[in-house]
């Protein structure tokens, strides 16, 4: 094997080289049933996803994408996100719908 073959290997298993939608799929699929909370500062490309997990605990993650597409992917995975009952919250809130 290459050096080159060597590095792509790394560099293709690091998490943050992830495409957005398939790093948001892998850290949903550790704790499915978790509440999820995200937030952004206004037109960053860039927002803070965090796990509320029961067992797991509180795990946040980077994602290079802006709110409303992870929004959007976010009701692709299955999940209701709505901002919070506290009007001076501004995160989004985002369960798993139930499958009937």
């Amino acid at each position: 094997m290459s050096i080159a073959q060597k590095l792509q290997g790394k560099f293709s298993q690091d998490p943050s080289s992830k495409h957005p939608e398939q790093a948001l799929k892998d850290f949903i699929a550790e704790d499915p049933n978790s509440v999820y909370t995200f937030d952004s500062e206004r037109d960053s490309p860039k927002s803070e996803l965090c796990r509320e997990g029961k067992e797991k605990g509180r795990k946040c993650i980077e994602m290079q994408m802006y709110s409303t597409q992870l929004f959007q992917a976010m009701q692709n995975q299955g999940f209701f996100c709505a901002l919070p009952m506290d009007p001076t919250r501004t995160h989004f809130e985002c369960k798993r719908i139930p499958k009937n």
